[in-house]
C-alpha cells in the first residue's frame, strides 16, 4: 500500500496512455458484460410487478430518487473536473501527458479507424437523428417522444455550447491531417452529445420494441456512445478530462429528459383518466 502511494501520477498517467488500447478493449468488454446485468436489476428492482411486496407509489420515490442521484453526481463529478481545469493545475499536466504517450504508443492504423468511429458523434450526424427521429414518432402519433428527443438533443447541444464558452479550455495540439476540430475544448461535445442521442434513442426503442430486443439495443447504444467518446482521446482533439467531464453532463442532462418523460407521461395517464370513466 505504501509503495502505491509513492507512484508518480506522472508515470501513471504515462504508463495509461501507452496501453489506453488494452484499456479501453477491457473497459468496452467490461460494460459489454455490465449492461445486461444492470437491465436485469432494472427488471427485477426497478419496474412495478403483480407478485411485488412494494407499493406503486413507493417504487417511484426510489425511482426519482435514483434518478436524481445520478443527476447530482454527474454534475458533481462535472464541477469537481473544473475545479481543476488550468495549465497551471495538475490535471492539466496529467492530460498532457496521457495524450502525449498516447501519440507515441498507438499505431497509425488504429488513429485512422477512431478517426472513422468519431463521425458518428459529429453534429451533422446527430441532427440528422434528432429530425429523423422526431418526425418518425410524431407521424406515428408519439408526439411526447417526439418531442423528448428533440429536447434531449437540441437541449444538449445548447448546454454543452455554453459550457464551452463558460470554461473556453483550448484544444490538445493534434495531427490535422487525420482530424480536425474547431472551437473550445472543455466539456466533449461529442462525448455528451452520442452519449444523449444514443441514449435517448435506446430509450425510444425500449418503449416501442419487443422485449426481446431491449437488451441487444442498450449494449449497442452503450458500445457506440464510448467507442465515439474514447475516438476524442486517441485522436487527442480532446483531454480525457474533457471526455469524462462530457459523460458527466451528458448522463446527468439524459437522466434528467428521460425523467420528465416518464413524469409528463404519467401525468397525462392520470388526466385521462377521469374522462374515459
Amino acid at each position: 500500500m505504501s509503495a502505491l502511494g509513492r507512484v508518480d501520477p506522472d508515470t501513471l498517467a504515462r504508463f495509461a496512455g501507452e496501453h489506453a488500447l488494452a484499456g479501453f478493449g477491457i473497459a468496452l468488454l467490461a460494460l459489454v458484460v455490465a449492461v445486461p446485468l444492470a437491465w436485469r436489476l432494472v427488471l427485477r428492482y426497478g419496474v412495478p410487478r403483480d407478485d411485488s411486496r412494494i407499493a406503486p407509489k413507493t417504487l417511484l420515490v426510489i425511482q426519482l430518487a435514483v434518478s436524481f442521484a445520478v443527476i447530482a453526481g454527474g454534475a458533481a463529478l462535472f464541477a469537481a473536473i473544473a475545479d481543476e481545469l488550468g495549465a497551471e493545475e495538475e490535471l492539466g499536466r496529467l492530460d498532457q501527458t496521457f495524450a502525449d504517450a498516447i501519440g507515441k504508443s498507438v499505431a497509425p492504423g488504429v488513429i485512422r479507424a477512431f478517426a472513422w468511429i468519431t463521425h458518428l458523434g459529429d453534429p451533422w450526424v446527430l441532427t440528422v437523428w434528432c429530425v429523423g427521429g422526431a418526425a418518425a414518432l410524431f407521424i406515428a402519433r408519439r408526439r411526447l417522444l417526439a418531442l423528448g428527443v428533440v429536447l434531449a438533443i437540441a437541449g444538449n447541444g445548447l448546454l454543452n455550447q455554453t459550457l464551452k464558452h463558460i470554461f473556453e479550455r483550448v484544444r490538445p495540439v493534434h495531427d490535422q491531417s487525420i482530424a480536425t476540430a474547431a472551437g473550445w475544448s472543455f466539456p466533449s461535445g461529442h462525448t455528451s452529445g452520442s452519449l444523449v442521442t444514443y441514449g435517448i434513442i435506446a430509450y425510444v426503442l425500449v418503449r416501442t420494441t419487443p422485449a426481446r430486443w431491449h437488451v441487444p439495443i442498450a449494449v449497442a447504444a452503450t458500445v457506440v456512445a464510448f467507442s465515439t467518446a474514447c475516438s476524442r482521446v486517441f485522436l487527442r482533439v480532446h483531454f480525457a478530462s474533457d471526455v469524462l467531464a462530457g459523460f458527466a453532463s451528458g448522463t446527468a442532462w439524459l437522466v434528467a429528459c428521460i425523467v420528465s418523460i416518464e413524469v409528463s407521461r404519467m401525468v397525462w395517464r392520470r388526466r385521462r383518466r377521469p374522462s374515459a370513466a
